[in-house]
Parts: structure tokens; sequence; C-alpha cells
């Protein structure tokens, strides 16, 4: 799609990190969109995430790498390690791409860390909050977008990255429920000074008894620990009561450092973890998926804020290099669908004690 010619109209629906992405993405291929989001203020809560070469490379393009630089830690090796702290897996990063010559890595970063950098590359009069959106209508070339305020827009293209329950994915494309996992994730950030010691390097560590995984990630330029204990539940609710003395009850073969930073923990979220099934088709003429609402995953491979960034950078990249919106909707499609479709199938891939790999994706994935 020449902008020489036509600025187009792009509406994203949602402001995660997957719309504020796309947002950035966009305007460095010198297209603008304007953001509509539900929210009253955009916040991000949760645990760190691990940012992957293919990720990084996005954010070189566009400008931003040495931002996340400062905000993030370089890490080179992930450990799967049983509760007590014996060691199964130690292993570098996969690289997942080509042309990198510092080799396989990640970066880890806080959640709200990565959404404030996004944010601050959008100017903030194409930010608009409190809108939640009612309906959309389409037509042969374009969209109407109504929200619950009223307020009613026309837009060349429409961006959903409204999340997991995305009501446009429900309207347009499929009525696919959210799959339950079965477990609940109970996160927290701590200071530094509060682990015990016990996670000095830049390694990223999952613990694992039974069906009860630890995900400890440091965040050291921040001097906190990202902490996410992921249990076994048959509570369904998307945001559950937090018991505590239920979530300690299933560290009890834990290293003991590790029971007692879990137990001083005072303020912990939690969620229940559910995902999605593959969705057939994500595009009209008018109107895409991205992210959660395209492809929601479960956590165990970290790869769903990841995958989210890289739709926003394909996207960008094909609506640029097409002539139309459509054709440039059948490129993302193309590019993105065989990759998230095999990501939401190892992402149900809970670490486990016969792990022989850190990383199951680089059988599919690895580039060498």
């Amino acid at each position: 799609m020449d902008a020489r010619n036509k600025e187009p109209k792009i509406v994203i629906i949602g402001c995660g990190i997957g719309g504020a992405a796309t947002a950035v993405a966009l305007q460095n291929e010198g297209i603008n969109a304007e953001i509509y989001e539900q929210a009253s203020a955009i916040t991000e809560v949760g645990a760190g995430i691990g940012m992957r070469p293919p990720t990084i490379n996005f954010f070189k393009k566009w400008g931003i790498y040495e931002d996340i630089e400062r905000k993030s830690s370089l890490s080179n090796f992930m450990e799967i390690l049983l509760g007590n702290g014996d060691v199964l897996v130690k292993e570098n990063w996969p690289l997942l791409t080509n042309g990198d010559e510092e080799g396989g890595w990640a970066r880890l970063i806080h959640r709200a860390d990565l959404i404030d950098i996004l944010l601050s590359h959008i100017p903030p009069e194409l930010i608009h909050l409190k809108h939640r959106c009612d309906s959309i209508i389409t037509h042969e070339n374009y969209a109407e977008v109504h929200f619950e305020n009223g307020k009613s827009i026309e837009a060349d293209l429409v961006i959903a990255a409204d999340g997991i329950r995305s009501l446009v994915r429900s309207n347009f494309f499929s009525k696919v429920d959210p799959v339950y996992s079965g477990t609940h994730a109970y996160r927290a950030i701590l200071d530094e000074k509060d682990s015990f010691g016990l996670f000095e390097d830049n390694t990223f560590k999952v613990f694992i008894d039974g069906d009860v995984n630890v995900y400890v990630m440091p965040l050291h330029h921040r001097n906190q620990i990202s902490f996410d204990v992921t249990v076994p539940s048959e509570k369904v609710a998307w945001r559950p009561d937090i018991d505590k003395t239920a979530m300690l009850s299933y560290l009890k073969n834990f290293d003991s450092k590790i029971q007692a930073i879990a137990a001083n923990i005072e303020n912990y979220t939690c969620r229940a973890v559910y995902d999605i099934e593959p969705v057939e088709s994500w595009n009209s003429n008018c109107v895409t998926l991205l992210g959660d609402s395209a492809h929601a995953m479960l956590h165990h491979q970290g790869q769903g804020a990841n995958m989210a960034i890289q739709d926003g950078g394909v996207l960008a990249e094909s609506l640029s290099d097409s002539k139309t919106i459509p054709e440039a909707l059948k490129k993302y499609y193309a590019r993105r669908k065989p990759v998230t479709d095999k990501y939401q199938e190892l992402s149900r891939q809970q670490h486990n004690q016969e792990a022989t790999t850190a990383f199951p994706e680089k059988e599919a994935f690895e580039q060498k």
C-alpha cells in the first residue's frame, strides 16, 4: 500500500503491548494509526517477559532498541530445575533469526517498562482512552466502528488487538471460547534483597515439581525479581480470589528459600490461565486480528508478547509493501499464521521432570 498516494485511516482496538507495538511499527513505515482503548488508563502488571532476537530486531528497526536496552537485562541462559534446585537443563537462548553475530540471548524486561517505552514513541493525541468498542459494521472497503460512549468512526482498516476475549474475533471470524488450562498463575515482583541471594545471575529459571512450576526472571536493572507460581486449580473464574495458603501448599517439595520467598510476598496478582484453539481466519477486506485476539497462548514458552509484537512488525511491513489493504492482510496472514499456530501448540507443553530442552521451539524455528 503506497502511503505516498493516500495515507489510509487505520484504527487499532486495544492499547496493550500488541496494539502499542503495532502503532510504533506503522509509524516507522510512515503510517499513523489511532488507538482506541477501553480503560481509563494504560497500565501493565504482573510478570517480566523475555524479549527474543526476532522481537529485538523489530525494536532496532523502529529505533527504540536503546530505550529497551536501558530498561532490560541481557540473559544468555535458561535453566530447568527440580523444585529442590537440582539442574535438569541449562541452555543458551536459541537464536531463531538470521544475521545476529551475538548468538542466542534474550532481554528480560518488566511488562510495565515495555509498555511505557512503546507509548513514549506514540503521539499522545493518537491514543483515545475510555473507548469500549460496541460494534463494527463492515463495508466493501471500509468499516464503521461504534463505541459505547456514542462515538463512531470510519476506517480503511481496523486492527483488533483486543485480547483473548476479542469482540471482533467473535463477531467476524470465530466464536471459539477460551480454553481453561486447569491452572492459576500467582505473580509478584520482589526486591532482590528479599531473594536470599538465590538469583544473582541473569539466568531465567523454571523450577518444577509435578504440575507445579515456579518461574523466576531476574530484572537486575530494576534490582527486582519477577516471581510466578503456576499451580493446578479447578476454579475457572478469570480473576480468582487469591488463596495464598493453598498456593503455598503446592511448594512443599521446593527449596526452602523458594518457599520462604513465596511466603514472604504480600501482594500477588492471580489469574486463571486460558488460551484459544487456532482460529482459521483472521482477516476480512478491512478488519484483521492481532496478538491474543488471533492466537492467545499459554505462558509456558514465554512467547505471547513476542508473538504480538512480531505480528505488529509484519503487518506494518505488509502494508508498506502492498498496493491494497486486502493484499497486505493476505501477506500478513501467510507470514504469521504458521508461526503462531506452532507456538500455540508448543505453549501447551508445560515444563516437566523429563525435559531435555528448555526450548522445544528450536526444532521448528532455529536458524543456523
